[in-house]
């Protein structure tokens, strides 16, 4: 199974903000602790575009860590690439310094670094600075509150067909327990799990390929994200092995 496909978008992270406290002046007075103030995050469900005409709809998580799904440009309906890396913000700035882009058009990973703003559950904006060739691409994006939505491991359950590359489909079986396995139509099977995490409308997760020529990701375990949109029925997942070098975009439906 190849890398291939994906869509959301971009970057995040919780900044926990500190208070120190202080005394009135008086020796023997002591001042409580604060009590803690609330995650400000860049977490959630972002959708908009570049100002290349590319469409992005992407996924920050609750630890920093980003999957951005971008289309062709002035063609919304197609992948054309996927974006993956972890960030840190504070105060309303986001940065992200291990960018990977994996470009279907030209079949290369490039290396990046973004810069941004946000305010929470209400706007992502940002710049992607290629490390090495390609002009800087900037992004303006909106909150998705179905970020917002528990994630339902029995409505996820079911068998997904999609395809993976232009010449191979994937069949996925996804059991409410959170087991998954699967072929494709060249030949490679997989198992893995599939389970919700504790912040946000998403699941980890984690496929293992087997040891068969048929497998681009052959005796590979690979990991990362998957959410499930109710009213299309419809499985989007993106992960990619500990190199971040290869791994698959699997983009399916159920009856």
């Amino acid at each position: 199974m190849h890398m291939k496909r994906i869509q959301r978008d971009v970057l995040g992270l919780l900044l926990l903000v500190g208070l120190s406290a202080c005394s009135d002046g008086g020796g023997d007075t002591s001042t409580p602790a604060p009590a803690p103030l609330p995650v400000i995050s860049a977490e959630g469900f972002w959708a908009g575009t570049t100002n290349t005409n590319r469409t992005i709809a992407g996924l920050v998580l609750d630890d920093g860590a980003y999957w951005i799904l971008y289309s062709a440009a002035n063609v919304p309906s197609t992948v054309a690439g996927l974006i993956q890396g972890d960030s840190a913000s504070q105060n309303g700035v986001i940065t992200s310094s291990n960018t990977k882009d994996f470009n279907f058009e030209t079949g290369e990973i490039l290396d990046a670094t973004i810069t941004g703003n946000y305010s929470m559950k209400q706007s992502l904006n940002g710049t992607l600075v290629y490390l090495i060739g390609g002009p800087s691409t900037s992004f303006t994006t909106t909150y998705d509150s179905d970020y917002d939505l528990v994630p339902d491991t029995n409505a996820v359950a079911g068998t997904y067909s999609g395809p993976v590359t232009a010449t191979e489909n994937v069949t996925v079986q996804i059991l409410s327990t959170g087991d998954l396995s699967g072929s494709s139509t060249t030949g490679c099977t997989f198992t893995g799990s599939f389970s919700p995490r504790t912040h946000g409308n998403v699941f980890n997760v984690t496929v293992i390929f087997e040891d068969d020529p048929a497998c681009s990701n052959r005796n590979d375990t690979v990991n990362g994200v998957g959410t499930y949109d109710v009213a299309t029925k419809t499985l989007y997942s993106a992960a990619l092995n500990g190199d971040r070098t290869n791994g698959f975009i699997f983009i399916g439906t159920k009856p």
